[in-house]
């Protein structure tokens, strides 16, 4: 499968750090349009106002948690088909489900690497 990697990406992490670690790698991947977001709220704002065609969101964060976020894109017409990749330090496999059974395409588990990140990427792109 070919990765479109002019599409954009949204990194949505309530740690400006995190974006940033996710913009540096997500960059050496090839990706060159990537923005970022503090919460679920600017996140669903940037996603009305442009295309994605990829989310990254961190689980915890307030005032709108990663899984509000993706409850509410999937039940948005606009925004239902965009890809979602959850992000958590959770490893457990009930907090998988739980995303996946919302409609994640793809779940990472920090910390994570270059190449697992490439890999969800590759998996969330695929579904």
């Amino acid at each position: 499968m070919v990765i479109d990697s002019a599409a954009p990406i949204l990194v949505v992490d309530d740690f400006s750090t995190v974006v940033r670690i996710f913009k540096t790698l997500l960059k050496q991947a090839g990706f060159d349009h990537v923005d970022g977001a503090a919460d679920g709220e600017e996140a669903l704002a940037r996603m009305k106002e442009r295309d994605y065609g990829l989310v990254i969101s961190d689980w915890h964060m307030a005032p709108v948690n990663g899984l509000d976020l993706l409850r509410r894109t999937r039940s948005d017409e606009q925004l239902s088909k965009v890809p979602f990749i959850m992000v958590s330090a959770e490893s457990s496999p009930e907090k998988m489900a739980e995303a996946k059974a919302e409609g994640a395409a793809a779940y990472l588990v920090k910390p994570f690497d270059a190449m697992t990140l490439k890999a969800r990427i590759h998996t969330a792109l695929a579904a």
